[in-house]
Protein backbone atom coordinates (compact mmCIF):
# COMPACT_ATOMS: atom_id res chain seq x y z
CA UNK A 1 0.00 0.00 0.00
CA UNK A 2 1.56 2.89 -1.08
CA UNK A 3 -0.55 5.58 0.52
CA UNK A 4 0.03 6.38 3.83
CA UNK A 5 -2.50 3.89 6.76
CA UNK A 6 -2.86 4.71 10.31
CA UNK A 7 -2.30 1.25 11.69
CA UNK A 8 -3.72 0.68 15.08
CA UNK A 9 -2.02 -2.33 17.29
CA UNK A 10 -3.32 -4.58 19.91
CA UNK A 11 -0.46 -5.26 22.84
CA UNK A 12 -0.99 -8.53 24.43
CA UNK A 13 -0.24 -11.82 22.42
CA UNK A 14 -0.09 -9.70 19.26
CA UNK A 15 3.31 -7.69 20.25
CA UNK A 16 4.46 -9.64 23.26
CA UNK A 17 3.81 -13.21 24.89
CA UNK A 18 0.94 -12.72 27.78
CA UNK A 19 -1.18 -15.71 28.06
CA UNK A 20 0.77 -18.29 28.26
CA UNK A 21 1.97 -16.44 31.58
CA UNK A 22 -1.62 -16.71 32.50
CA UNK A 23 -1.92 -20.40 31.83
CA UNK A 24 0.85 -21.17 33.56
CA UNK A 25 -0.41 -19.73 36.30
CA UNK A 26 -3.79 -20.98 36.17
CA UNK A 27 -2.57 -24.74 35.70
CA UNK A 28 -0.24 -24.27 38.88
CA UNK A 29 -3.86 -22.90 40.61
CA UNK A 30 -5.68 -26.07 39.52
CA UNK A 31 -3.03 -28.44 40.56
CA UNK A 32 -3.35 -26.77 44.17
CA UNK A 33 -6.58 -27.12 44.15
CA UNK A 34 -6.43 -30.74 43.40
CA UNK A 35 -10.64 -31.17 43.67
CA UNK A 36 -11.49 -34.79 43.95
CA UNK A 37 -14.82 -34.38 42.51
CA UNK A 38 -14.32 -32.11 39.42
CA UNK A 39 -12.14 -32.31 36.63
CA UNK A 40 -9.34 -30.02 35.44
CA UNK A 41 -11.32 -28.73 32.61
CA UNK A 42 -14.28 -28.54 34.93
CA UNK A 43 -12.47 -26.25 37.41
CA UNK A 44 -11.27 -24.32 34.17
CA UNK A 45 -14.75 -24.09 33.46
CA UNK A 46 -15.42 -22.93 36.58
CA UNK A 47 -12.37 -20.30 36.64
CA UNK A 48 -13.59 -18.62 33.26
CA UNK A 49 -17.05 -18.07 35.36
CA UNK A 50 -15.53 -16.29 37.61
CA UNK A 51 -13.39 -14.56 35.34
CA UNK A 52 -16.51 -13.38 33.91
CA UNK A 53 -18.52 -11.94 36.99
CA UNK A 54 -14.77 -10.22 38.23
CA UNK A 55 -14.05 -8.33 35.08
CA UNK A 56 -17.65 -7.02 34.60
CA UNK A 57 -17.40 -5.71 37.98
CA UNK A 58 -13.59 -4.44 38.31
CA UNK A 59 -12.24 -4.52 34.86
CA UNK A 60 -9.63 -6.60 33.42
CA UNK A 61 -5.87 -6.82 35.06
CA UNK A 62 -3.84 -9.09 37.59
CA UNK A 63 -6.18 -7.87 40.32
CA UNK A 64 -9.17 -8.60 39.01
CA UNK A 65 -7.44 -11.91 38.09
CA UNK A 66 -6.10 -12.45 41.41
CA UNK A 67 -9.81 -11.90 42.68
CA UNK A 68 -10.88 -14.84 40.45
CA UNK A 69 -8.61 -17.07 41.63
CA UNK A 70 -9.60 -16.40 44.94
CA UNK A 71 -13.43 -16.89 44.42
CA UNK A 72 -13.14 -19.97 42.35
CA UNK A 73 -11.17 -21.76 45.68
CA UNK A 74 -13.78 -20.44 47.77
CA UNK A 75 -16.44 -21.53 46.01
CA UNK A 76 -15.18 -25.12 45.22
CA UNK A 77 -12.42 -25.52 47.90
CA UNK A 78 -13.85 -28.53 50.78
CA UNK A 79 -11.78 -26.67 53.39
CA UNK A 80 -12.08 -22.74 54.67
CA UNK A 81 -9.91 -20.17 52.94
CA UNK A 82 -6.65 -19.67 55.28
CA UNK A 83 -4.19 -16.60 55.32
CA UNK A 84 -1.85 -19.41 54.03
CA UNK A 85 -3.63 -20.74 51.04
CA UNK A 86 -4.80 -17.07 50.34
CA UNK A 87 -1.23 -16.07 50.21
CA UNK A 88 -0.42 -19.17 48.00
CA UNK A 89 -3.52 -18.35 45.52
CA UNK A 90 -2.17 -14.63 45.54
CA UNK A 91 1.85 -15.75 44.69
CA UNK A 92 0.07 -17.16 41.73
CA UNK A 93 -1.09 -14.01 40.23
CA UNK A 94 1.66 -12.19 41.55
CA UNK A 95 4.46 -14.83 39.02
CA UNK A 96 2.69 -13.05 36.53
CA UNK A 97 3.87 -9.88 37.11
CA UNK A 98 7.40 -10.83 37.61
CA UNK A 99 7.37 -11.83 34.19
CA UNK A 100 9.94 -9.91 31.65
CA UNK A 101 8.66 -8.64 28.55
CA UNK A 102 8.90 -11.59 25.50
CA UNK A 103 8.61 -9.60 22.80
CA UNK A 104 6.54 -11.73 19.66
CA UNK A 105 9.48 -12.48 17.00
CA UNK A 106 10.49 -9.28 14.70
CA UNK A 107 7.63 -7.22 16.19
CA UNK A 108 10.93 -4.54 17.06
CA UNK A 109 12.19 -4.14 13.62
CA UNK A 110 8.66 -4.75 11.64
CA UNK A 111 7.10 -1.74 14.08
CA UNK A 112 10.32 0.44 13.24
CA UNK A 113 9.96 0.03 9.34
CA UNK A 114 6.39 0.68 9.65
CA UNK A 115 6.84 3.93 11.47
CA UNK A 116 8.70 5.11 8.87
CA UNK A 117 5.95 5.14 6.26
CA UNK A 118 2.59 5.06 8.49
CA UNK A 119 1.27 6.54 11.53
CA UNK A 120 1.29 3.45 15.00
CA UNK A 121 -1.34 3.74 17.84
CA UNK A 122 -0.93 1.36 20.49
CA UNK A 123 -4.93 0.61 21.24
CA UNK A 124 -5.06 -2.19 23.91
CA UNK A 125 -7.07 -3.09 26.87
CA UNK A 126 -7.20 -3.28 30.41
CA UNK A 127 -5.71 -1.82 33.89
CA UNK A 128 -3.85 1.15 32.76
CA UNK A 129 -0.93 1.14 35.40
CA UNK A 130 -0.09 -2.10 34.34
CA UNK A 131 -0.50 -1.70 30.53
CA UNK A 132 1.54 1.06 30.46
CA UNK A 133 4.63 -0.44 32.42
CA UNK A 134 4.07 -3.40 29.92
CA UNK A 135 4.39 -0.79 26.96
CA UNK A 136 7.69 1.18 29.24
CA UNK A 137 9.39 -1.63 29.56
CA UNK A 138 9.02 -3.41 26.20
CA UNK A 139 10.66 -0.60 24.34
CA UNK A 140 8.29 -0.42 21.89
CA UNK A 141 7.06 3.02 22.82
CA UNK A 142 8.66 5.42 20.60
CA UNK A 143 7.10 3.68 17.40
CA UNK A 144 3.57 5.10 18.56
CA UNK A 145 1.99 8.62 17.95
CA UNK A 146 -0.55 7.76 20.62
CA UNK A 147 -1.17 5.05 23.01
CA UNK A 148 -5.10 3.83 23.93
CA UNK A 149 -5.69 1.90 26.83
CA UNK A 150 -9.67 1.39 26.86
CA UNK A 151 -11.92 -0.38 29.57
CA UNK A 152 -13.39 -2.53 26.95
CA UNK A 153 -12.74 -2.86 22.99
CA UNK A 154 -16.10 -2.80 21.50
CA UNK A 155 -17.67 -1.46 18.34
CA UNK A 156 -18.78 1.92 20.55
CA UNK A 157 -14.98 2.49 21.79
CA UNK A 158 -13.52 2.18 18.58
CA UNK A 159 -16.25 4.89 16.74
CA UNK A 160 -15.05 6.96 19.67
CA UNK A 161 -11.09 6.55 19.18
CA UNK A 162 -11.89 7.16 15.19
CA UNK A 163 -13.66 10.35 16.06
CA UNK A 164 -11.40 11.68 18.79
CA UNK A 165 -8.74 11.30 16.61
CA UNK A 166 -10.54 11.85 13.42
CA UNK A 167 -9.19 8.70 11.63
CA UNK A 168 -10.16 7.94 8.28
CA UNK A 169 -11.88 4.82 8.31
CA UNK A 170 -11.06 3.19 5.04
CA UNK A 171 -7.44 3.74 5.84
CA UNK A 172 -7.35 2.97 9.06
CA UNK A 173 -6.31 -1.20 10.27
CA UNK A 174 -6.92 -2.60 13.84
CA UNK A 175 -3.99 -5.24 14.49
CA UNK A 176 -4.48 -7.90 16.86
CA UNK A 177 -5.06 -12.09 17.49
CA UNK A 178 -8.07 -11.55 19.52
CA UNK A 179 -11.40 -12.00 17.01
CA UNK A 180 -13.77 -10.77 19.80
CA UNK A 181 -11.50 -7.54 20.79
CA UNK A 182 -9.39 -6.46 18.06
CA UNK A 183 -11.16 -8.23 14.74
CA UNK A 184 -15.32 -8.40 14.70
CA UNK A 185 -15.70 -4.92 16.73
CA UNK A 186 -13.30 -2.65 14.40
CA UNK A 187 -14.84 -4.37 11.05
CA UNK A 188 -18.27 -3.69 12.51
CA UNK A 189 -17.79 -0.03 12.77
CA UNK A 190 -16.12 0.32 8.98
CA UNK A 191 -12.56 -0.57 9.77
CA UNK A 192 -10.27 -2.61 7.97
CA UNK A 193 -8.53 -5.47 10.32
CA UNK A 194 -5.50 -7.69 10.04
CA UNK A 195 -5.57 -11.38 12.37
CA UNK A 196 -2.57 -12.35 13.05
CA UNK A 197 -3.28 -15.97 15.29
CA UNK A 198 -2.06 -16.67 18.14
CA UNK A 199 -1.80 -19.98 19.55
CA UNK A 200 -2.57 -19.32 23.52
CA UNK A 201 -5.09 -16.37 22.97
CA UNK A 202 -7.26 -16.38 26.25
CA UNK A 203 -10.25 -18.66 25.97
CA UNK A 204 -12.53 -15.44 26.70
CA UNK A 205 -11.80 -13.80 23.19
CA UNK A 206 -12.61 -16.79 21.10
CA UNK A 207 -15.06 -15.78 18.84
CA UNK A 208 -15.48 -16.77 14.94
CA UNK A 209 -14.16 -14.32 13.16
CA UNK A 210 -16.69 -12.23 10.86
CA UNK A 211 -16.67 -11.32 7.31
CA UNK A 212 -15.94 -7.53 6.37
CA UNK A 213 -19.08 -5.63 5.29
CA UNK A 214 -19.29 -3.13 3.19
CA UNK A 215 -15.56 -1.17 2.31
CA UNK A 216 -13.80 -2.67 5.02
CA UNK A 217 -11.20 -5.13 4.37
CA UNK A 218 -9.67 -8.34 6.18
CA UNK A 219 -6.51 -10.07 6.16
CA UNK A 220 -5.01 -13.07 7.94
CA UNK A 221 -1.59 -13.21 8.37
CA UNK A 222 0.89 -15.84 9.63
CA UNK A 223 3.30 -13.83 11.09
CA UNK A 224 4.10 -10.27 11.87
CA UNK A 225 6.70 -9.48 9.82
CA UNK A 226 4.53 -10.37 7.22
CA UNK A 227 2.73 -6.79 7.80
CA UNK A 228 5.86 -5.20 5.93
CA UNK A 229 4.29 -7.48 2.70
CA UNK A 230 1.40 -5.24 2.75
CA UNK A 231 2.21 -1.68 4.04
Amino acid sequence: MHTEQTLLFDADDTLWENNIYFEQAITAFISYLDHRVHTSEEVREHLNHCERATIAEFGYGLKSFQRSLVACFEQLSDGPMTAEKHERIVSFARSIADREIELLPSVDETLRALKSRHTLYLVTKGNLEEQTDKLERSGLAPYFAGVEVLAEKNPAAYAELVSRHKLETAKTWMIGNSPKSDINPSLAIGLNAIFIPHDFTWVLEHEVVEQPRGESRLLELGSFVELLGHF
